[in-house]
């Protein structure tokens, strides 16, 4: 668990880089499936998919 969330904070630190300066390519979708990959293993998991369903929800409410 110790391990899974230090790759997700680094991961998540790097894709807010490139994502911040704009550095889009095929190195940052790999930052972004890893960040996606290590972040479903963690119990962030759960209210992630609590709030994406929320919010597809409240769209038609619009």
């Amino acid at each position: 668990m110790a391990v899974t969330v230090s790759l997700v904070l680094l991961f998540g630190l790097v894709l807010l880089f490139l994502l911040r300066s704009n550095s889009l390519g095929y190195g940052s979708a790999f930052i972004a499936v890893m960040f996606g990959f290590f972040l479903a293993s963690t119990g962030a998991s759960g209210p992630i998919n609590e709030l994406t369903t929320a919010v597809i929800k409240a769209i038609p409410n619009l």
